[in-house]
C-alpha cells in the first residue's frame, strides 16, 4: 500500500505557478510584502498614538470617519484612473506619497507635545492615495497572470498579506511599548522606500484601447455593469456588512484594557492575520472549488459567528483563538470574492470594477471602526463585539436568501468567465512577464 501522504500536502500548498510564470508578477508580490508589513507597523500605532492622546474610543473610531470621504470619492475616480492610465505610473507615484506620509507621522511623533490634528490628516489623506493605487493594482493582477491561474495568483496575494499582517502588529505591540511610536513610523518610511525599488522594474501598463476617458460618466458606466451582475453585486454586499458590522479593530486597545492584558494588544492585531495566513498557506484546495459564490456566503457567516464568540468570552487566550478563525474565515472569503472578480470582469472595465471592489472592502472596515468605536462608547466593549457578530450573521445570511445568483454561480459555466477564457486564449502575446 503506498503512502500518498506526500502528494496531500502538496495538494495543501499554495500554488506556485504565478510566480514562476510571470516575472512583474514576483516584483509586485515582493513590493506588496514588504510595504504591507511596514502599512501593517502604523495600522497599530496610529490608533495607540490617538488612544493615548485623547482617551477616548470614540475618537479612536473617528480615525475611520476621517478616512471615509476621501476612500469613496478616490475609490470610483481612481478606478477610471487606472482605465485610463499607464497603471504603474499610477502605482509608483501613489506609493512615494503613501511613504511621504509616514515621515510626517514620525515628525509628528517626535514634537515634544504631538499634535492629534495630523493623525486624522495623514489618515485621509493616506485614503486618498490608497484608494487611487488599489483599483490600478487589482486591474493589473489579470494581465500579468494567465486567466487560469488568477485563483493561484489571489491566494498568493492573501499569503503576502497575511505575512505582513501578522508579522506587522505583533512587532509594532513590542515596538511601541519598548521603543516608541516614532520607532514605529520610522520602519514604515523605509518599507515605502525598498517597495519602490521593486515597482520601478514593473513593465509599463497602458490603458486598453476600449478604455474610456475619466469622467463621471465613465463611472457611472462600470456601476451600471457592477449592478447588471448580481452575482458580483452579492460579493459586494457581502463583504460590506460583514466588516462594517462585525469588525473590532478599533476597540482593541479597549478590549485588551477591559480584559487585564495590556501586553496581549499586538496579538489581537495579529491574531486575524494570523488566521488569514493560515488559510492562505494552505490554500492549494482553492483551485479545486468551482462554486465560488457560496463559499463567499459560508466564510462571512461564520466570521460574523467567530467575532461574536471573541466578545462573549472573557479568556484573552478564546478572545485570540475566535479571532484567528475569523480571520481564517474572511481569508476563505477574500480568495473566492478575487477569484470571481478577476475571472469574470472584461479588461477595460477592470480599474472601474477595482474601484467599486475597493468601497466594499474598504468602506467597511473603516465605517465598522466609527460603529464599534461608537457602540463601545454608548454599550460597552464586549457588547459592541458581540451584537455587531451576531448582526452580520443574520444579514450574510438574509443576503444569500435575496441574490440566489450568488449562490449558484460556478467558474465552470458562467458566460462571463467562459468569455474571458476564449479571449486570453485568442491573445496569447498578451505579456504575462516583465
Amino acid at each position: 500500500m503506498t503512502d500518498d501522504s506526500p502528494t496531500r500536502v502538496r495538494a495543501l500548498l499554495p500554488d506556485l505557478t504565478p510566480w514562476r510564470s510571470s516575472a512583474d508578477f514576483r516584483r509586485l508580490w515582493m513590493s506588496g510584502l514588504v510595504s504591507n508589513f511596514g502599512t501593517f507597523l502604523t495600522f497599530v500605532a496610529l490608533p495607540v498614538q490617538a488612544k493615548e492622546l485623547t482617551g477616548s474610543a470614540a475618537a479612536v473610531g473617528a480615525i475611520g470617519a476621517v478616512e471615509l470621504v476621501p476612500l469613496v470619492v478616490f475609490g470610483l475616480y481612481g478606478g477610471v484612473l487606472a482605465d485610463a492610465f499607464d497603471k504603474r505610473t499610477l502605482i509608483v507615484w501613489t506609493e512615494a506619497g503613501l511613504g511621504l506620509l509616514s515621515v510626517a507621522l514620525l515628525a509628528n511623533s517626535l514634537l515634544p507635545d504631538p499634535a492629534v490634528w495630523p493623525l486624522y490628516a495623514v489618515a485621509a489623506l493616506s485614503s486618498a492615495l490608497t484608494s487611487v493605487q488599489r483599483p490600478a493594482l487589482d486591474s493589473l493582477w489579470p494581465r500579468i497572470v494567465a486567466h487560469e491561474h488568477l485563483p493561484a495568483a489571489t491566494a498568493l496575494n492573501s499569503l503576502r498579506w497575511t505575512v505582513g499582517g501578522v508579522a506587522g502588529p505583533a512587532l509594532a505591540g513590542v515596538v511601541v511599548a519598548y521603543a516608541g511610536l516614532g520607532w514605529a513610523y520610522a520602519a514604515d518610511a523605509v518599507t515605502f522606500a525598498v517597495s519602490l525599488l521593486f515597482m520601478a522594474r514593473i513593465a509599463p501598463s497602458p490603458a486598453s484601447h476600449e478604455a474610456a476617458r475619466p469622467s463621471l460618466r465613465a463611472v457611472a458606466e462600470g456601476a451600471r455593469y457592477a449592478w447588471s451582475r448580481k452575482e458580483l453585486l452579492g460579493t459586494y454586499a457581502v463583504d460590506l456588512a460583514a466588516m462594517f458590522l462585525a469588525m473590532p479593530l478599533a476597540v482593541l486597545p479597549f478590549l485588551a484594557d477591559e480584559l487585564d492584558a495590556e501586553w496581549a494588544l499586538g496579538l489581537m492585531y495579529a491574531a486575524v492575520p494570523f488566521g488569514s495566513l493560515l488559510v492562505s498557506a494552505t490554500s492549494g484546495w482553492a483551485s479545486r472549488v468551482h462554486r465560488h459564490g457560496r463559499m463567499v456566503v459560508l466564510a462571512a457567516g461564520l466570521w460574523g459567528l467567530a467575532i461574536a464568540a471573541a466578545g462573549l468570552v472573557g479568556n484573552v487566550w478564546l478572545v485570540l483563538l475566535f479571532l484567528t478563525v475569523a480571520g481564517g474565515c474572511d481569508m476563505v472569503s477574500g480568495i473566492f470574492r478575487g477569484a470571481m472578480w478577476n475571472q469574470t470582469i472584461p479588461d477595460e472595465l477592470r480599474g472601474r470594477l477595482a474601484g467599486i471592489e475597493l468601497l466594499s472592502y474598504s468602506v467597511g472596515p473603516t465605517l465598522g471602526q466609527v460603529r464599534s468605536g461608537g457602540f463601545a462608547a454608548w454599550w460597552g466593549v464586549r457588547a459592541s463585539v458581540w451584537s455587531g457578530g451576531l448582526a452580520c450573521a443574520g444579514a450574510v445570511a438574509l443576503l444569500a436568501l435575496c441574490l440566489p445568483k450568488l449562490m449558484t454561480y460556478d467558474v465552470r459555466t458562467d458566460a462571463h468567465a467562459r468569455r474571458l477564457r476564449e479571449q486570453r486564449a485568442t491573445r496569447p502575446s498578451e505579456p504575462l512577464a516583465g
